[in-house]
């Protein structure tokens, strides 16, 4: 399930206040981390904030599973690479996986289902072709 050939779509590290007490860090950040590896992911795609706007257009996540696998500590630093895995008219589902920047240890991966929409009527759209072709391109066929 793994592939180190995915695009690196966020790089940072974890601070104290993002611990909970039970000293790791705490879920927020791990969905935070997530959905900012999601905007790197859709704008390798060709969906950045000034193409929504210009279009108005949004993404918006109708589902999310998280799997939380070794835990991160104050002054790790992580890594999460991403994977588009389908792409319809509307839906888009993609997956991120989360892993600790030193040990290369998985630490959590969560997987999304995202809907393109016009946002004057709150209501899908389908992708225009030529970015429903770049997102398809982010699919990894090995």
């Amino acid at each position: 399930m793994t592939n180190t050939g995915w695009p690196v779509t966020y790089r940072g590290a974890v601070y104290p206040w993002h611990c909970d007490h039970m000293g790791h860090m705490n879920v927020m950040w791990y969905v935070g981390k997530f959905d900012e590896a999601t905007w790197n992911l859709f704008a390798l795609g060709g969906i950045s904030p000034a193409f929504l706007r210009a279009h108005n257009r949004g993404l918006v996540a109708v589902k999310q599973e998280i799997s939380y696998q070794a835990e991160l500590l104050a002054g790790d630093v992580l890594e999460v690479r991403s994977q588009m895995r389908q792409v319809g008219d509307r839906r888009v589902v993609f997956y991120h996986e989360m892993r600790n920047g030193q040990s290369g240890e998985v630490c959590a991966g969560t997987e999304l289902t995202g809907v393109y929409i016009d946002r004057e009527r709150r209501k899908s759209c389908p992708f225009p072709p030529e970015i429903a072709e770049s997102l398809r391109a982010l699919i990894d066929v090995s």
